[in-house]
């Protein structure tokens, strides 16, 4: 009984070295990783840049500061005040109707950004949500840096129509 006892226990310990082992290289890894990426990030010499973009509302009459002002179809945006330097935050709002209130309907928001040399919108950023009920309105912030240009913002829903906003020229 004792001799089976000490098997389990040895084959047990063994398991449970391996793990940790497991588990210290991937902690190393991780933070190996995490400083190349921090030194590779360096910050640029500081620059004064004047950003001449301000706040409109592109697809919607109401000004687009209040919730209210998103509906379904449509994309309410406008810009927020106060970044610095060559950096802009914009939020887009608009209204997700669920068809089916007792399960989760997907979303994604598109940040596009138009190419001269292609004469195509390419992807500049993205993000996915959710979420279950019936209606919500939704809001998205992306923010823009050093890159001037036209833009637009696009909401797909799932099992529906994606709505796009007017374009918007971002300029430093």
């Amino acid at each position: 009984m004792a001799t089976r006892s000490t098997a389990v226990l040895a084959s047990g310990t063994a398991s449970t070295a391996k793990l940790f082992v497991a588990a210290l290289a991937f902690t190393g890894a991780y933070v190996g990783f995490s400083a190349y990426d921090t030194a590779n990030s360096a910050p640029h010499p500081a620059q004064t840049v004047t950003l001449s973009a301000r706040e409109l509302p592109i697809t919607s009459p109401t000004t687009a500061r209040t919730p209210e002002a998103a509906k379904p179809g449509r994309i309410s945006l406008s810009a927020l005040p106060g970044d610095a330097g060559c950096v802009k935050t914009f939020v887009a709002r608009s209204v997700v109707v669920n068809p089916e209130p007792d399960h989760t309907v997907l979303y994604g928001w598109e940040l596009s950004r138009w190419s001269p040399g292609t004469n195509t919108w390419r992807s500049y950023f993205v993000d996915y949500d959710g979420f279950a009920g019936g209606t919500k309105t939704v809001r998205w912030s992306p923010s823009i840096s050093n890159n001037p240009g036209w833009y637009r913002i696009e909401l797909t829903v799932e099992g529906a129509k994606t709505i796009k906003s007017d374009r918007f020229q971002v300029s430093c």
